[in-house]
């Protein structure tokens, strides 16, 4: 495995925490780490998702492409009046990174459906990588269906689903998030990598790094 790709059920449910446990936990498995995410939209340079991965974990990511308002690619891309990035020229980019030994780790904005442009997804892009795909999911009440149509919407595409992540979930969780967590992998048919606590965005490097070996599963990103 090279490149692995990590979409969320929607937005603001911890893919960027997410990614950033996955980036330490494949660095201790002897991966050398790339946090790559191809569109930031609403966050000027030095801000943004691979600045929050740099913050909690040491590792250094890129960002491919930069739009000013806090919407979806297209939309923002759009309004700026930028011509937005394809996916085959996005694609192309990301695998020049590609090398032995070294983990990708391709975060895209929103949900598996958000267009980056206005004709492709970033399940478009994901196909392009021929990489398998995690999905961030919450775990509170509504949160089944959103799993379940997140995960038939990739395997319509012939998308690997690798695994699923809880993001955000409380420390006391309610009825609702306990029962979430045993019933999203059995009825999605996905392994549950682990459950990232909320909050988790403002530890301390430290705290981050014994958070996430806690949170998520030893040998996740066993080499296939």
């Amino acid at each position: 495995m090279s490149i692995l790709c990590i979409s969320g059920t929607n937005t603001d449910v911890g893919k960027t925490i997410a990614t950033a446990a996955l980036a330490l936990a494949a660095q201790q498995q002897g991966y050398e780490v790339i946090p790559i995410k191809p569109v930031q939209t609403g966050e000027p340079e030095g801000k943004g998702d691979v600045d929050t991965i740099e913050r909690l974990t040491g590792i250094q990511g890129t960002c491919l492409r930069r739009y000013p308002e806090p919407l979806a690619p297209n939309l923002s891309a759009r309004r700026a009046g930028i011509e937005p990035a394809g996916v085959g020229e996005l694609a192309q980019e990301i695998t020049r990174l590609d090398r032995p030994d070294r983990l990708l780790l391709v975060e895209g904005a929103g949900g598996l459906l958000v267009r980056i442009n206005e004709q492709e997804s970033f399940a478009d892009l994901v196909q392009a990588l021929s990489a398998p795909l995690v999905i961030v999911s919450s775990m509170g009440l509504g949160s089944l269906n959103l799993a379940e149509l997140t995960v038939e919407a990739a395997r319509y595409r012939g998308i690997e689903v690798k695994a699923l992540i809880g993001g955000a979930i409380d420390a006391e969780p309610n009825l609702a998030t306990r029962l979430n967590l045993e019933e999203m992998p059995k009825i999605c048919q996905v392994p549950l990598w682990g459950v990232l606590p909320d909050n988790s965005g403002a530890l301390s490097r430290e705290a981050f790094a014994s958070m996430a070996t806690e949170h998520l599963r030893p040998n996740l990103l066993s080499p296939q």
